[in-house]
């Protein structure tokens, strides 16, 4: 290699880097759940033109207030009630509501005037209005927790709130609320998961940068022994690291949910390559050969063969693009574009560093190297002595393995995204115990043959569709144009909470029609449309889990076929979280289709590769029976398998397939040179094998890292990853060679 050649290669490295860590300042985080809508699906085009008409139905913030005394105490209701109208000027917040504002309508001989459900300067009427507010269920999991320890201010925001607007609205809320020293608050709201979950981004994102760095810089220093050898390891990693960030942030791409994987990734990926063409180069030394023919043969054996590897890796990742969610194509494309990015680096930037020095001035040689030979010649003894064992355990493992596949189940909720520890997860946990949750259920409703949304015949038909739906105890917080003639019917009757129901007959319903724009605060706006063609049925559903879910759907929806009179109204469930849920079929889907078609791409390369049928079905069996152990460890250990997780498989087909090329690559080149089918088996174990073992180790600990995530999926992946990555070794170290020898006896080569 021409010095020349080198030091245009290091110094362009170094600018590029230099230019990288400016454009590393420019990263964009971003959180929301939009990002998770399946795109193009019907059902998500159909919600965005019924928002149109609406409003969103995520545009709310709940703050809850408790006392664990109980709420009907005089200093508490005042502070909630000063705190109430004090929300109102907060940034992009147009409305507040809590129970300290709410008055019942009451009808007297001149006019329709109101009185508060909280008499809140009378004490003395206190347990009377609890007693009350809590038989009404407008209010009990909704304004107040069923022990009334815990009132709720709902703050309306504006729609389709942004990241800035999030982090104002927070800043302004904590600031407001410790003003006011309540004995404990709760939040739960878009704004809220939109500020923490990017900031537990750029935490995860730092943390496992760091964790990662510690843990190669160790296994540099057991590898290498030697500074220059460690150094220039260390900053070929760090340094395809820095080009690809600084790639993304000069193109504006936008870091989300899964970006937390990218430090990890890169180091790794990084880490696998530097080895593999340092070992080479160190073995070629070893051998007597002068440092230029060295990295010559390095670059030529090890740089083709890890070409490949970054190639079918890339591929695995890219075969995420075949998702629906947008933060799964992101990373897949993302990831990709590293692991070449990674290449490109080790095979210009490091090549031509190490070029420059001796074996004994990269690695420390002695009794660690002896040490390998041992290992790696007992590793093929053993592929060698027991073939039938192999092959009985592996089968052995392959039926389990489908048993624990048919295990997996989808039914995931928001709770398994929700960072661990955090005061936000804390919060979620306790809406859900004691309010009611963040997840919507909304039901449009399409009038017909010319009814109003407003006339007695529709209004009924969806009563009876809400009273349904008071039958599943997760749905809470249900609200209609019902509200509107329940509350005026309560009012006829004294305001008695039982009275809270629709009238019981036309006449008087109109009757209450023409009453409705006289009561104040009997708002339909975003409950009806402004033709009066369509109007909505809200409410908010428990987080129970995406199948679980669905499974209420589609009893409720079988319930309105048959119970509702289709020849005046129609029902639609729509909203967000039903959305959301449906990424649950998508994934299934697009996995299987994903996979398949990284599966088929790799297999064409490998058979440009090794030219050869049998060749081709060798290397993809150990990369197979990973994916279907991932699958199993998904169902024995009940993890839910969600769109985050789902890009485990690509992750491991992705890096699995790095060892089998290495090993079959060396394999075939001692084939090639004229050894027998045994003697290229050993060659192999012995100047291959220490080098995938070592990656094997390096990406077991380094996706292991991943624990350390306060990020659920994030744990759930570094673990699956490390413990099927490790098990891809042992299918390459054993399942191989055996399959090897079995089906390809008659290509010895007689001496």
């Amino acid at each position: 290699m021409n010095i020349n050649l080198r030091l245009i290669a290091v110094i362009t490295f170094l600018l590029l880097g230099a230019v990288s860590a400016y454009y590393t300042t420019k990263l964009k985080f971003s959180f929301d759940f939009e990002q998770f809508f399946p795109e193009g699906d019907e059902d998500l085009e159909y919600f965005r033109e019924f928002i149109k008409e609406f409003e969103s139905d995520d545009n709310f913030m709940l703050v809850a207030l408790r006392r664990e005394e109980g709420a009907f105490e005089q200093s508490f209701l005042e502070k909630v009630h000063a705190f109430t109208l004090d929300t109102r000027s907060l940034p992009h917040i147009e409305e507040s509501q809590s129970l300290t504002k709410f008055s019942y309508p009451v009808q007297t001989l001149f006019a329709i005037t109101s009185v508060p459900a909280i008499h809140i300067d009378q004490p003395e009427r206190y347990e009377r209005d609890k007693k009350r507010i809590l038989a009404d269920e407008r209010f009990v999991h909704n304004l107040i927790s069923e022990d009334a320890t815990t009132l709720v201010v709902l703050l309306k925001t504006v729609n389709s709130i942004q990241l800035d607007q999030a982090r104002e609205i927070m800043s302004s809320l904590d600031s407001l609320v410790q003003s006011y020293d309540f004995e404990e608050y709760h939040y739960l709201g878009r704004a809220y998961f939109q500020k923490e979950l990017v900031d537990m981004q750029k935490r995860e994102i730092t943390v496992s940068a760091i964790i990662s760095g510690i843990l190669v810089s160790l296994v540099m220093f057991f590898i290498f022994r030697r500074p220059i050898g460690i150094i220039v390891s260390l900053f070929s990693i760090g340094l395809g690291m820095l080009l690809f960030m600084g790639i993304l942030g000069a193109t504006g791409r936008e870091l989300n949910a899964m970006a937390a994987l990218y430090p990890v990734l890169m180091i790794i990926v990084g880490t696998s390559d530097v080895i593999h063409i340092m070992s080479k180069y160190i073995d070629e030394l070893r051998k007597g050969f002068d440092q230029e023919k060295a990295i010559v043969t390095a670059i030529k054996e090890i740089g083709l063969a890890t070409l490949l590897t970054s190639i079918t890796t890339a591929i695995g990742f890219a075969s995420l693009l075949t998702s629906r969610v947008g933060p799964i194509k992101d990373f897949g494309m993302n990831a990709a574009l590293g692991v070449l990015v990674a290449y490109v680096t080790v095979i210009f930037f490091t090549t031509s560093v190490i070029s420059w020095f001796r074996a004994d001035q990269i690695i420390k040689l002695g009794r660690g190297q002896a040490f390998w030979e041992r290992l790696m010649d007992w590793s093929y003894k053993s592929s060698y002595k027991h073939p039938k064992r192999i092959a009985i355990g592996g089968f052995a493992i392959l039926l389990i393995s489908l048993w624990g596949i048919s295990r997996i189940t989808t039914n995931y909720g928001i709770i398994n995204n929700m960072p661990i520890g955090e005061k936000i997860t804390e919060d979620f946990r306790f809406f859900e115990k004691h309010l009611t949750g963040f997840r919507p259920l909304e039901f449009a409703v399409y009038v017909k043959d010319g009814y109003k949304a407003t006339d007695y015949e529709v209004v009924r038909e969806i009563d009876k569709v809400e009273n349904y739906l008071h039958e599943f105890s997760p749905i809470k917080a249900i609200a209609s144009v019902t509200a509107v003639y329940k509350s005026i019917n309560q009012m006829m009757n004294n305001n008695k909470p039982e009275a809270y129901k629709m009238p019981k007959d036309e006449p008087t319903f109109e009757r209450y029609q023409r009453m409705a724009s006289r009561v104040p605060k009997l708002s339909t706006s975003i409950l009806v449309s402004k033709d009066e063609e369509k109007a909505r049925i809200t409410s908010r559903i428990l987080d129970v889990g995406a199948d679980t879910i669905k499974q209420m759907g589609q009893r409720i929806d079988d319930w309105i076929a048959t119970n509702t009179d289709t020849s005046v109204v129609t029902f639609k469930q729509t909203g967000t979280g039903l959305i959301i849920d449906k990424n649950a079929e998508y994934v299934r889907r697009n996995l299987l289709e994903g996979l398949g078609m990284a599966i088929l791409i790799v297999s064409v390369l490998m058979a440009l590769l090794f030219k050869n049928i049998k060749m081709l079905i060798i290397s993809l069996v150990p990369n197979v029976f990973p994916l279907i152990l991932a699958g199993a460890l998904l169902g024995f250990l009940g993890i839910e398998l969600e769109a985050g997780v789902s890009i485990v498989f690509a992750v491991i087909f992705g890096i699995a397939v790095d060892d089998t090329i290495h090993f079959l690559s060396k394999y075939k080149l001692a084939r090639n040179k004229g050894k027998d089918v045994e003697e290229a088996l050993h060659i192999t174990f012995l100047e291959t094998g220490k080098a995938i073992v070592l990656t094997t180790v390096i990406l077991f600990f380094g996706f292991l890292v991943m624990l350390f995530s306060i990020h659920p999926p994030s744990v759930t992946i570094g673990l699956l990853i490390s413990l099927t990555l490790f098990s891809a070794l042992i299918a390459d170290l054993t399942l191989i060679p055996v399959m090897i020898r079995w089906m390809m006896k008659e290509k010895k080569v007689e001496k």
